[in-house]
């Protein structure tokens, strides 16, 4: 077998490095391209992989097998696929996802590890080995964790974490199964590792607003301990993946929503309690980080890009056109208010807040997680300042989801989601001193776009859950009345 001391340094996207050995690429090509379609977190299913391209190999712990011991090589890979859309609005010409991925290496795999198999090399500087995934090996990923705890670089890998951060040696890894876009180790009941799996260029917001969140002194996010990036293949770091204080015992909001539907009990306390946490939230990142203002030049492209979202979803769910006009109305009456003199007020928000972002550690005690934004949008436009109307927004169409997730056509349906959507604006109206009511025509723009993008999802990906999103359609393309909801 070949030496592979050439993976510490090895890259394609910086002019200093060493290019990759040859033969490293040409010999996994063969199992990627099976393998990652498979994946979860895997953006691109049901279009063809065209081409993959090494932006950076780093070889974490020897991965030739010569110690006799697992091998770990960290990668950062480039998708290419046929082009399609994402997402409305998202145009032509997509360059190429990049994806982390943590591979071991072994010379014979363990049966335990049997379903982490990625492929068996031939060729190449590994040619004979076992190529796993890393993250199912308790070694691996003890590994990880202790080059958390001990910052420093690795080739383009820097490992970082907050000064008074007390990181013990020796929890116990355990891979998580919930998770979706990305993967998380949960070590001990103490810390959880989420490593991005989609990366680019720039701090990811889930790092960047919880440690504004943690170090502004709020309770509502759980602290981040310690991080890693990579350096100097973009202009600026990225983020690859951030260790957070983790909740044993906490219960997820989604699933407390569903059970009081099912036994028919009173979820409006939870709901009240949520709204006041979502707005403490908000007012500290507006405290934390810079804010703007959203005049009529702003708010005007802000409803044309709504508005161009729905042209596209109508254009490929043919159950959308028969409210496209309706549907519209949402958007223009928000760029009126930028023609009348309108501003509005904008900041950096959670960007994808759902009832599954929220865990509940006690009475009233909920803390938001996963600060990312929607995924599918790009980086930069995550971390752009937006009005907090659009986290509220999120809210109330996750309480909609819960209503109707057992069964579309409840009858009870509305009025139980009308009751919680109620109770979370005015518990947010306590701690934020404003209520999101008062903003009726952001709310219903907000809420408008939101459904349109669950009708593309649902009717690509869950057929069987349109409905639900199709029940907003309908009352949301209703002319308005007063205030919201």
């Amino acid at each position: 077998m070949s030496d592979t001391s050439w993976l510490r340094t090895s890259a394609v996207r910086s002019g200093t490095t060493v290019p990759p050995a040859p033969g490293l690429l040409p010999a996994l090509v063969p199992m990627l391209r099976e393998w990652l379609p498979r994946q979860r977190w895997f953006a691109g299913k049901g279009r063809p992989i065209s081409g993959l391209g090494l932006v950076s190999a780093t070889e974490l712990l020897p991965a030739d097998g010569r110690l006799g011991t697992p091998g770990l090589l960290h990668l950062l890979l480039d998708v290419h696929q046929d082009v399609q859309e994402r997402m409305p609005g998202s145009g032509r010409g997509q360059p190429p996802d990049t994806y982390q991925l943590l591979l071991g290496t072994r010379a014979l795999l363990p049966p335990a590890l049997a379903p982490a198999l990625v492929g068996h090399a031939v060729g190449g500087p590994l040619d004979g080995l076992t190529i796993y995934e890393a993250l199912h090996d308790p070694r691996l990923t003890s590994l990880l964790l202790e080059r958390l705890r001990a910052p420093g670089r690795t080739g383009h890998l820097r490992f970082g974490s907050e000064p008074d951060a007390a990181i013990p040696v020796g929890l116990a890894p355990r891979l998580s199964t919930a998770e979706q876009s990305n993967s998380s180790v949960i070590y001990g009941d103490t810390f959880i590792l989420k490593l991005f799996r989609r990366i680019a260029p720039g701090p990811n917001p889930d790092l960047e607003l919880s440690l504004a969140l943690a170090r502004a002194g709020s309770r509502r996010v759980p602290a981040p301990a310690a991080w890693f990036e990579a350096l100097g293949l973009y202009d600026e770091p990225a983020t690859l993946g951030v260790l957070q204080r983790f909740l044993p015992g906490s219960a997820g909001a989604w699933e407390l929503a569903l059970q009081a539907v099912e036994d028919g009990t009173d979820f409006s306390g939870e709901a009240r309690a949520l709204g006041r946490a979502t707005a403490e939230v908000h007012l500290a990142l507006a405290r934390a980080l810079p804010t703007s203002t959203l005049r009529r030049p702003q708010i005007e492209l802000l409803a044309a890009a709504m508005a161009g979202r729905l042209d596209a979803a109508a254009a490929a769910v043919p159950a959308l056109r028969p409210y496209r006009a309706a549907l519209r109305t949402a958007f223009d009456d928000l760029a009126a208010l930028g023609t009348r003199g309108t501003t509005l007020a904008a900041q950096r928000i959670h960007g994808d807040l759902h009832l599954g972002q929220a865990l509940r550690t006690g009475p009233g005690g909920w803390v938001l997680i996963d600060f990312e934004g929607e995924p599918a949008r790009p980086l930069p436009e995550r971390r752009r300042p937006a009005p907090p109307v659009q986290d509220v927004a999120g809210m109330l169409r996750s309480f909609d989801y819960a209503a109707r997730h057992h069964d579309p056509s409840a009858p009870g349906a509305p009025e139980w989601a009308k009751t919680q959507r109620a109770a979370f604006c005015a518990g947010y109206a306590e701690a934020a001193g404003t209520d999101p009511r008062d903003e009726p025509v952001a709310i219903r723009a907000f809420e408008t776009d939101k459904a349109v993008y669950e009708v593309l999802y649902e009717a690509r990906h869950r057929p069987a859950w349109l409905p639900i999103p199709m029940a907003a359609v309908r009352r949301l393309a209703q002319p308005p009345h007063g205030r919201t909801p």
